[in-house]
């Protein structure tokens, strides 16, 4: 028995100083603007950047609309999926799962191909056409982590006797939906809306073949052109990626019918 708890441990040092470490040396790495002395002149230069603070806002912008857009079209179609078509779960469950296995160039360039300035939907022929369709790219690379969220939250719930109770009362199917449905899932819905920012944050292919002023892009070309500041970009992102990893733990602890 001690011979098996001590290789537990073993285990998780191993593992906590296998992520721990290469991040510990990006951090201090990142301190070594100024000769013979620790400072924090990278992350002032990161942040004193125009180009940082613009490409930052640009993300958090698309960051919200993949969002709202992602909402639109995932819960409508895993409620009735839940609701009306449950033996098509697999194949649905299936196409949500595709992003996964299909590398983004790929799908980046199948957008490229299919909407440029000649075909019958120029999405990219002009600047907001492309940034829609940066959007809507946004949507299929977040698409299996919003549509788990999602569809986790509607299986704690009991769907249909809800919906059976709004439609005794007269409400119709959108009056459910937008009433009934979306505030028993909101704890699942912020959790696919926190990965789903995560993700667009730090999306570097779409963007950059798309040629949109993103934070993926940016921190490419700062990562090319100078030593220090690379390092605490990587900080910043992570600490952003984290923050949204707490609150998913924070709202899913407080989410109702969890047990404390």
């Amino acid at each position: 028995m001690k011979h098996s708890k001590l290789g537990h441990w073993i285990a998780v040092i191993v593992g906590i100083l296998y992520f721990m470490l290469p991040l510990i040396a990006t951090f201090e790495f990142s301190l070594r603007l100024r000769r013979d002395e620790y400072s924090f002149d990278a992350y002032r230069n990161v942040l004193v950047d125009p180009r940082f603070q613009s490409s930052f806002v640009f993300s958090i912008g698309l960051a919200i609309a993949t969002i709202i857009v992602g909402i639109l079209l995932v819960v409508p179609t895993a409620y009735w999926t839940q609701l009306r078509l449950p033996k098509a779960r697999p194949f649905i469950e299936f196409v949500t799962l595709l992003p996964l296995v299909i590398p983004a160039i790929v799908i980046v360039f199948g957008y490229i191909r299919l909407y440029n300035s000649e075909s019958w939907l120029p999405f990219t022929g002009s600047d907001i056409g492309t940034k829609i369709l940066l959007v809507f790219a946004y949507v299929t690379l977040a698409l299996p982590y919003m549509y788990r969220s999602v569809d986790t939250g509607l299986r704690a719930i009991d769907v249909r006797t809800l919906t059976e109770a709004g439609e005794s009362l007269g409400a119709n199917t959108f009056v459910i939906l937008f009433r009934v449905i979306l505030p028993n899932i909101s704890s699942a819905l912020l959790s696919g809306a926190f990965l789903t920012f995560a993700i667009v944050i730090g999306e570097f292919t779409f963007a950059s073949l798309l040629n949109q002023p993103a934070f993926g892009p940016y921190l490419q070309n700062v990562g090319a052109n100078k030593a220090y500041e690379p390092s605490a970009l990587a900080i910043i992102a992570f600490a952003i990626t984290w923050a949204c990893m707490g609150l998913i733990q924070v709202i899913g602890r407080n989410a109702p019918g969890i047990k404390k």
